[in-house]
């Protein structure tokens, strides 16, 4: 009997001459977590027949990124792209993941892992918080007169912020009477402020989108802090959404494509 695969949705050849993808999440004690990532790359997988896509976490959440990358090695991979599932370039980008894939493979010098980039910001997320709303039930007749608070989990990186606040004022621009950043931690405002202070503009219908993958504690205080200032919509977490699933394998293709380029030269 064969042994069940666990952490991958696919498994190719190591000689198949495309290289593994490793997705790597934060991880969380919500059980709603994991399942949401993994439905997401197994969305990533299918799109993408033949390639073989392994779930790794940073924390909480099993496999590890060593035990990937170890099973990696174990199945004669020499080559693999790792992706943050991050939506910003904050400290879990830069520091974290970083680390932990040194770490990882220095003991395994036959194994080479290229970084992918995280995802946002991308109008492919944009039109993923769209879907969002329109099934949280905002019909496209309501653009005009509805303000959206886009709520991020947040960070101490300035850097992230910035890219939270631009991606808003783009936004802005498709329509809608209003776009405001805010965050569920480390910087302000909360999204329950942002939700307040336009209703005191005079705002008629406020959606909260939640710029984030996954549940987790830092999304729940999104939606805890839109019920609770009354925001008329709440638009889901973007899990497996198409555009999302599509957005992990350009990046992919992205990370390739210099040695494709090479090749082809």
């Amino acid at each position: 009997m064969s042994r069940p695969a666990t952490g991958h949705q696919r498994r190719t050849h190591p000689g198949s001459g495309r290289p593994p993808l490793l997705v790597i999440a934060h991880g969380s004690r919500d059980p709603r977590h994991a399942a949401t990532v993994r439905a997401l790359t197994a969305r990533v997988a299918a799109a993408r027949p033949g390639l073989r896509v392994e779930t790794a976490f940073l924390d909480f959440c099993a496999p590890s990124v060593p035990q990937a990358v170890r099973r990696l090695a174990a199945d004669g991979v020499r080559d693999a792209v790792a992706l943050p599932l991050l939506l910003t370039r904050a400290f879990h980008a830069k520091t974290d993941i970083p680390a932990v894939l040194r770490e990882s493979t220095a003991a395994l010098p036959s194994l080479r892992l290229r970084t992918a980039d995280v995802l946002g910001p991308s109008p492919l997320l944009t039109a993923a918080l769209e879907r969002r709303l329109q099934q949280a039930g905002l019909r496209p007749g309501d653009r005009a007169s509805t303000g959206v608070v886009l709520a991020s989990a947040g960070s101490t990186d300035p850097e992230a912020g910035a890219v939270i606040a631009a991606i808003a004022r783009e936004w802005r621009r498709t329509g809608w009477c209003a776009v405001r950043p805010a965050f569920a931690s480390a910087a302000l405002p909360r999204t329950e402020d942002a939700v307040r202070a336009l209703r005191a503009e005079g705002v008629r219908r406020i959606a909260v989108a939640p710029y984030v993958i996954a549940p987790g504690f830092l999304p729940d205080r999104i939606a805890r802090g839109a019920r609770e200032a009354g925001a008329d919509v709440l638009a889901p977490v973007l899990g497996a959404a198409p555009e999302v699933a599509a957005l992990l394998l350009h990046r992919y293709d992205q990370a390739l494509l210099p040695v494709r380029r090479r090749i082809a030269a």
